[in-house]
């Protein structure tokens, strides 16, 4: 959520903004139809509280196990792999696993949490950039990787 507001004051046009606290398999739904979606979320792992990770879910599968402290009922992951599956998937997804610390209701975030929301938001901006800049190239006719 707060990563969500920093991206909401820089004022990027264009850009929908989404708080999410329910369950994740509203975000199936969401999906559908989307260009690009970048997603934040909590994670535990061994990583030190504040690290955040960049996974392109087209290339690389989140790990279920990061995502136990979430409290959407279905998970983040298996909401992923369900979007993949009906194919509802935006050409562009990304994912932002921010390493949290404590997931008791009514905790307030970690100053470690909270010294690392500048670097994810910079880091979603350019994404977009990227994403932007990507969907204004004119695709080559005729030429194959």
């Amino acid at each position: 959520i707060a990563v969500a507001r920093a991206l909401q004051a820089t004022g990027l046009a264009g850009v929908k903004v989404l708080e999410e606290r329910g369950n994740a398999a509203d975000l199936v739904d969401r999906l559908a139809g989307t260009a690009a979606a970048i997603l934040v979320d909590a994670a535990v792992s061994d990583a030190a509280p504040g690290t955040f990770r960049r996974i392109e879910v087209q290339h690389a599968a989140l790990p279920a196990s990061w995502f136990t402290g979430s409290t959407h009922g279905l998970g983040l992951a298996a909401a992923i792999e369900l979007a993949q599956a009906l194919g509802s998937l935006p050409e562009h997804c990304v994912v932002y696993a921010v390493e949290g610390n404590n997931f008791e209701h009514g905790t307030a975030i970690s100053e470690n949490v909270l010294a690392t929301i500048p670097a994810v938001t910079a880091a979603i901006v350019r994404d977009i950039t990227q994403f932007r800049a990507e969907s204004a190239m004119p695709e080559a006719a005729g030429q194959h990787a």
